[in-house]
């Protein structure tokens, strides 16, 4: 289906406006931008952007009629001081127009999630999430996990809250029916069952274990379970068990036996108890101050497939219905709705952004708030869930905020760090070098940030850490330098830590001077005597060297920072180890695919062969052509 919302199809009609005037915040020449736009402004539905003097995105925002609600902008006296501010750093606007209000909403959280503009409510994490994949794209289906785009032929289950709910699930529907979740190429290359068969969780389609059509009716039952008809399919195997009992076949009743346990398990696992309630979204928000928190229940087929609680960023002095109807908005920027979507208040807006979701799903989605009820039940438990999270995570951030203040205080930071680097490298002997980067911040760890480096630069020698942190830094900041010069991204880091001592502490602010790159606090951190972990030393450029009391909440802190970069590290040098081991010569001469690859080792036995082979050897190999025969002698063999 077409995207709605593809800012591609409005294009055409996209117009910036812009006033000149002083790069500092200034009410008087915001406003001025504002009603520069005023003169040609539309009265139909859209989307406008709010930007400061550098461009930058301020704000995203949708109406009904563009020049009504812009015009709001300009009567200063009746704005809250937020959005004050906002108006006094403006400096020019974007307007796309759009067919209809819900196009422009649905295009509003779509601008919202790509520019993340800071006057808005967003949705902090916006990773996607699993989905069970049954895939038909072949005689025998394949049930999976799958995250991202959908584009596989087959049928999606979910959003499921968390990979552990997928894997719960995925383990019961290969005990209860038996389908595969080999690849395609395991597949067609087996001759004897797999493990998989002999624990009872694959019916072995691969060696003709089943008929076609006996795993076609696996996969109809497995599609009904998804579809919350548990209870058919629950009969259907009570009835065959019985039948195979009275025939006295009881090696396939014992198999209908344990299936039928299964089946009874994961219904008590999942079962929400919620009478009527077939497939529905769950929300309800809780806030405190500055912070709210957004709790879900995702209920499909009648199983509860997780619950998960959201704490959306910029929501201070921000009305609770708004917080709900943008966040909601955004969620479903790439999530599929329930075909009822439960929420705890009334909305403003609440018609148009059924329709919204509508449009984007495809189908009807009713989004309703009920008063009585199973429903109503579901709410008052996601409400209470919403507070108690609440409640944690307030009390986890002032411990944090605590840990973070000690933090800038031991290390005489101007201020709390947003953003803290560590950097740690990982290699065997100087082989498979890689450098690992890891992100921490006031609210935990950025996995998302994360990044890997190949040790690549020739003048790096084998094992020399130095060299190695060295390049890790030049190619990082670098980067930096060329898409942030002006540090307005936030990803300039306010501070490194380096797992090191002197030497490497030393090594990085040498490798940082040469950059330009002088208001970088560096720390390194060290293990004490004989390496024991609780006696680390943190190391300041000006050769200063403190200590942490055992017990300290802050070396506890810092301990998880330096093992959480030394974990990733070892992570990437394992996997690209491991590479590295099936590595083939082959896959380095150039013309030379999996076909002709291939074609070479069943011709010459293996890869070695192929590299000492003559030239009249390598025109004899089947579907290799003279000038690719050449092309590869010339690989293996190059003249001075």
């Amino acid at each position: 289906m077409t995207d709605p919302t593809s800012t591609d199809r409005f294009n055409e009609e996209k117009s910036v406006y812009t006033v000149r005037g002083s790069d500092q915040p200034d009410l008087e020449t915001g406003v001025a931008a504002i009603r520069n736009v005023l003169k040609t402004l539309p009265i139909r539905p859209g989307v406008y952007r709010m930007q400061d003097a550098k461009g930058d995105v301020l704000y995203v925002g949708k109406a009904r009629a563009l020049r009504n609600r812009v015009t709001n902008y300009t009567q200063v006296a009746r704005l809250p001081k937020r959005l004050q501010r906002m108006v006094a750093q403006t400096r020019s606007m974007t307007i796309v127009t759009t067919n209809t209000e819900a196009e422009a909403l649905l295009l509003e959280a779509q601008l919202i999630k790509r520019f993340r503009p800071p006057y808005n409510v967003l949705l902090r994490d916006d990773k996607s999430f699993p989905f069970i994949l049954l895939r038909e794209d072949h005689a025998f289906p394949r049930v999976q996990k799958h995250r991202g785009a959908r584009r596989a032929k087959g049928q999606y289950y979910g959003p499921f809250a968390s990979a552990g709910s997928v894997t719960r699930t995925l383990n019961a529907l290969q005990k209860l029916f038996l389908l595969r979740s080999c690849t395609d190429s395991f597949f067609n290359n087996r001759d004897r069952p797999c493990l998989l068969y002999q624990i009872k969780r694959c019916s072995a389609p691969c060696v003709d274990r089943i008929s076609a059509p006996d795993y076609a009716e696996l996969v109809d039952d497995a599609k009904s379970f998804l579809a919350g008809k548990s209870t058919q399919v629950q009969k259907k195997l009570a009835d065959q068990m019985s039948t195979a009992a009275e025939a006295m076949d009881f090696e396939l009743a014992a198999v209908l036996r344990d299936r039928l346990k299964a089946l009874t398990f994961i219904q008590g696992a999942q079962a929400i108890n919620a009478e009527g309630v077939s497939d529905a979204d769950v929300w309800a928000i809780a806030t405190k101050g500055a912070t709210a928190c957004l709790q879900a229940f995702f209920i499909r087929g009648g199983q509860n497939w997780g619950h998960r609680s959201f704490f959306p960023a910029h929501t201070a002095d921000v009305p609770e219905e708004e917080v709900l109807q943008s966040f909601l908005a955004q969620f479903y920027e790439e999530v599929p709705p329930a075909r009822v979507v439960l929420i705890d208040r009334d909305l403003d807006e609440q018609a148009l952004l059924a329709d919204a979701l509508s449009e984007r799903a495809g189908r009807k989605v009713e989004l309703k708030r009920p008063q009585r009820g199973e429903q109503r039940r579901l709410l008052q438990q996601a409400t209470r869930n919403a507070e108690e999270a609440l409640d944690r995570h307030l009390a986890e951030s002032t411990t944090q905020g605590r840990i973070m203040r000690e933090l800038t205080d031991l290390f005489e930071l101007g201020e709390i760090p947003q953003r803290i680097e560590i950097y740690d490298n990982s290699h065997i002997m100087g082989t498979d070098m890689v450098g690992a980067m890891v992100v921490a911040g006031p609210e935990g760890m950025r996995k998302g940030a994360y990044r890997k480096f190949n040790i690549r630069n020739p003048e790096t020698k084998a094992g020399d850490d130095f060299g190695m942190m060295r390049e890790v830094l030049e190619r990082r900041f670098a980067r930096l330098e060329r898409e942030d010069p002006d540090r307005k991204s936030g990803e300039w880091p306010d501070l490194l830590l380096i797992d090191g001592g002197k030497g490497q502490v030393s090594a990085v602010c040498e490798t940082l001077q040469e950059m330009g790159v002088e208001d970088v606090p560096v720390v390194g951190i060290s293990k004490g005597p004989d390496r024991n972990a609780g006696r680390e030393h943190f190391h300041l450029p000006d050769g200063r060297e403190s200590m942490l009391p055992l017990n300290s909440p802050l070396l506890f802190y810092l301990q998880r920072l330096r093992d959480e970069a030394h974990r990733f590290a070892i992570g990437t040098h394992r996997a690209k180890r491991a590479k590295s081991f099936v590595a083939n010569p082959l896959d380095d001469v150039p013309g030379i695919g999996p076909t002709r690859k291939k074609a070479l080792l069943m011709h010459f036995g293996s890869a070695k062969a192929v590299k000492g082979a003559a030239l009249p050897d390598l025109e004899r190999a089947p579907g290799i052509s003279k000038a690719m025969a050449q092309a590869i002698h010339d690989h293996f063999h190059p003249r001075g």
